[in-house]
């Protein structure tokens, strides 16, 4: 798909951030955009700038019982698919232990369980178009700091959620991404939910929320960077399954991978209990 070809983009959580600069990045090119979103203001705003006729807002809630099937009766109506960007989501950061069921359930029905709603609600039309699709993880999507253990859990989960798909669509011609950004200046951070740690947590949990909120200004990057890429990968014929994207993301990747490997090597020889012993 050439990025200079006229086609059909849905976007979630187009209202602000990443989905909203691509949003905008892919009306600049002549797509048809399909707007999804919870935010009306923003939704009109976004429509009120776009030539006419090229943006389809949806005031959506995606964990909403019946989110599939509307996104899917709008795909239908827009007569197609070539582009998913399946990028709605949201911060929770604490201890493992003080983050409430009932908060996990919420953070994962929205960045897990939500998003395979899109993803069902999308494929029979990216089949029909091999299409692309690109989905918004994180780089703690690939490891986890203190505080994260949740959030990171529900970014791992959609990236390998996304590695089995990339691997079951691939005689169809679609293509998954899944774009891993660092630390951006978005909205993201100012809707963070986060869960204060107790004594017990204060010398891990406490230590790493006050070094993130230390942060200088030079080490949060420009969003722009993130949905560049996007728009970039998106039109490649060939794409990478992972996209990490800033600095931060690649050396803390980096390093995680380093780290994983040599443990499995010098653990390598351990001795396994023989098959029929043990527990």
């Amino acid at each position: 798909m050439s990025a200079t070809t006229p086609s059909t983009w849905l976007v979630t959580g187009a209202t602000s951030g990443f989905g909203r600069l691509v949003a905008e990045r892919a009306l600049a090119l002549g797509a048809h955009v399909i707007a999804v979103g919870r935010r009306r203001d923003r939704l009109a705003e976004l429509a009120d700038s776009a030539p006419k006729g090229l943006v389809t807002t949806l005031e959506l809630d995606v964990t909403a019982p019946d989110a599939q099937e509307v996104l899917a009766e709008v795909v239908r109506l827009a007569g197609g698919l070539d582009v998913l960007v399946n990028n709605a989501g949201y911060g929770l950061f604490g201890s493992v232990e003080q983050i409430g069921a009932d908060e996990a359930r919420a953070l994962f029905d929205t960045n897990v369980l939500a998003n395979l709603a899109v993803l069902r609600a999308a494929l029979p039309a990216l089949r029909a178009s091999r299409g692309r699709i690109l989905q918004t993880s994180s780089l703690i999507g690939q490891f986890a700091w203190p505080a994260s253990g949740l959030y990171a859990a529900s970014k791992g989960a959609v990236e390998l959620i996304s590695e089995a798909l990339a691997h079951e669509l691939a005689p169809t011609g679609v293509k998954v991404t899944l774009i891993e950004p660092g630390t951006f200046a978005t909205e993201f951070f100012g809707s963070v939910r986060v869960v204060e740690p107790n004594d017990v947590y204060l010398p891990t949990v406490g230590k790493f929320l006050e070094d993130v909120s230390a942060l200088p200004p030079e080490a949060v990057g420009d969003p722009e960077a993130v949905a560049d890429a996007i728009m970039a990968v998106a039109a490649l014929e060939e794409p990478p399954l992972r996209l990490a994207v800033g600095a931060d993301a690649i050396e803390s990747i980096r390093a995680s991978l380093r780290s994983r490997l040599a443990e499995l090597d010098r653990w390598e020889s351990f001795p396994r209990v023989p098959v029929g012993e043990g527990v």
